[in-house]
């Protein structure tokens, strides 16, 4: 077919009521969702921007030096509170990281053929869509209930349960990814099922992985509710993990309510901290993606 026939049929398609009546539909629908786009980055700027602004003026060295201040004292910082968020995150991830990626391996292995596996994977998607403020109680009447106080723990336990389903599929996806050919080429050398899963499927996606976990770390960062229930707060620096602990998203939440004017402030600085911590994870997350994506 000629440019000339091809111009002729598109010519007596424009004529065509049913070819207008689509393209009325469709650029009626890409206008609704360039709209949408609009006024969801009109409405993130702004948030982005009050943050910046109020945020950046909260920075101080004080900040990073002191504990949180006593209602009426002037001054204070954060220093007890990003201790003790760094310290039950980290627990966490050390918890949930390898429970996730066992898990992920041998959905990825024996998923589609066992009713554990099935069962597995149904819970695991409920549990990603699971509300925090659930798993927070679930918690506190499993565990604080139980001893009858809050602590670091608790909090702990809290969110690597939030973080475990994150990692779990991530783990279960990325070992899907590996060609059939790569398995079989492990077989047939003569290695057995679990090398093949640990040595070959998941050193090929290792990049992956590693993403998935930043990506549950940047989840529960910043997560308030669980920690309301289990880790509560504590005003002074404590390392004691059997206590209750002081912790950013908690702190943030009870000052940015409070009459006084330096909580306020301190939690404008504690809230533009935790933004810039989950942007930095979820950058090097995708650029750990985009290696995995190029390699």
């Amino acid at each position: 077919m000629n440019t000339a026939d091809q111009a002729a049929e598109m010519v007596a398609a424009a004529h065509n009521p049913v070819y207008r009546r689509r393209m009325t539909s469709h650029r009626i629908g890409i206008a609704l969702c360039v709209l949408a786009m609009a006024v969801g980055i009109v409405f993130l700027t702004w948030i982005l921007g009050v943050l910046l602004l109020k945020g950046f003026g909260s920075i101080s060295i004080a900040m990073f030096t002191e504990s949180t201040p006593a209602p009426g004292n002037d001054g204070g910082g954060l220093i007890n509170a990003i201790f003790g968020s760094l310290l039950m995150v980290g627990l966490g991830t050390a918890v949930s990281t390898p429970i996730g990626i066992l898990a992920g391996i041998y959905l990825a292995e024996y998923g589609d053929k066992s009713i554990l596996g099935q069962v597995t994977r149904f819970v695991t998607d409920i549990m990603l869509s699971a509300p925090s403020i659930v798993i927070g109680l679930f918690v506190y009447a499993l565990y604080v209930a139980n001893v009858k106080h809050f602590s670091g723990w608790a909090g702990s336990l809290a969110i690597s349960l939030i973080a475990v389903p994150v990692i779990v599929r991530t783990t279960d996806n990325m070992l899907n990814l590996v060609p059939a050919s790569l398995r079989e080429a492990a077989f047939a050398l003569g290695a057995p099922r679990w090398k093949v899963a640990i040595m070959v499927r998941l050193r090929a996606v290792r990049a992956g992985v590693i993403t998935g976990v930043l990506l549950a770390v940047a989840r529960i960062s910043g997560e308030t509710a669980p920690l309301l229930f289990t880790a509560l707060n504590n005003q002074f620096f404590s390392a004691d993990m059997n206590a209750p602990m002081a912790n950013l998203p908690v702190v943030i939440y009870q000052f940015a309510m409070s009459p006084y004017e330096n909580w306020r402030s301190l939690a404008w600085g504690g809230a533009l901290l935790i933004t810039f911590s989950v942007l930095g994870l979820n950058i090097l997350s995708r650029t750990l993606f985009k290696q995995t994506k190029q390699g």
